[in-house]
């Protein structure tokens, strides 16, 4: 009886101190996808923002759901066919290929009312209906786009998008993340507001644009807003983000090492809570 009585007190305390498993699913697009794609950033990176996350807090694993160039609104479109797993949280990274994309954002009236994939509002709803229908007690994580300068990718020059410094086809960036952030306030969920972040604008993305100086003909370090209206020719030029560019991105878009630990920290923030 008494060996009985020892070996309960020793699984109940050994069950006190081993932390539960924390199973996370990771929705988005390449800035999720690179996670597990360093070299298609050249080696600009050495981690991403999951394996970031699950360094500081080890309870969590993660499943990398991210999609190269994918929006919110192709997301919503394949919901079904993406296996995604039931999982204790969910993140969702998206928005800025739906803004460069033009896909059109809606209200949130699209969103409310489920008004299906025809707009950016009503895809998040038919996602976090996904991830409901997979586990209706999860947590949920919303992310918004980050803001981005003149992205060219280091694989493919011709690849290239100007910044959300201005609008495209009559949406600026910033809609978009306003309306995620309205979304999370609606359903009472977290929500990690890049696009507003202090430290996290136009001018700290990348150090310099090395471009050629139109006066002149010869390459210069044009800093932002400089570059702006500095053409670019993906045929001759050279790439314009050298290693020694990179600050908070390595090409006016995908996060450094730099930009992903402070994703990296905000969503520590939100998770050591669960």
């Amino acid at each position: 009886m008494k060996k009985l009585v020892l070996l309960f007190f020793f699984v109940l305390l050994h069950t006190s101190f081993t932390q539960r498993e924390i199973t996370w699913v990771a929705i988005g697009d390449s800035i999720t996808y690179l996670n597990e794609h360093p070299d298609e950033t050249g080696n600009r990176i050495t981690k991403g923002y999951m394996t970031g996350v699950v360094e500081k807090l080890p309870a969590f694993h993660y499943v990398n759901k991210g999609y190269n160039g994918w929006t919110a609104v192709k997301i919503a479109t394949d919901i079904e066919k993406l296996n995604i797993p039931s999982a204790d949280v969910y993140s969702i990274f998206l928005g800025t290929n739906d803004w460069w994309g033009s896909r059109p954002l809606g209200t949130l009236a699209d969103y409310e009312n489920n008004t299906g994939v025809a707009t950016v509002q009503g895809s998040f709803r038919v996602i976090i209906n996904k991830l409901r229908s997979l586990n209706a007690q999860a947590k949920i994580v919303l992310i918004t786009p980050m803001q981005r300068v003149d992205f060219v990718y280091i694989n493919n020059y011709k690849n290239n998008a100007f910044g959300s410094y201005k609008e495209k086809n009559g949406q600026h960036l910033e809609q978009f993340a306003d309306a995620i952030v309205a979304i999370a306030k609606k359903e009472g969920i977290p929500v990690v507001d890049l696009y507003h972040k202090k430290g996290m604008d136009h001018a700290n993305l990348v150090r310099f644009k090395y471009l050629k100086d139109p006066a002149t003909g010869q390459y210069k370090k044009f800093s932002y807003p400089d570059f702006v209206d500095v053409p670019f020719n993906p045929t001759t030029d050279e790439y314009p983000y050298p290693v020694e560019a990179s600050h908070l991105t390595y090409d006016g878009l995908h996060p450094s090492d730099e930009g992903y630990e402070m994703i990296t920290k905000e969503l520590v923030k939100i998770f050591k809570k669960w």
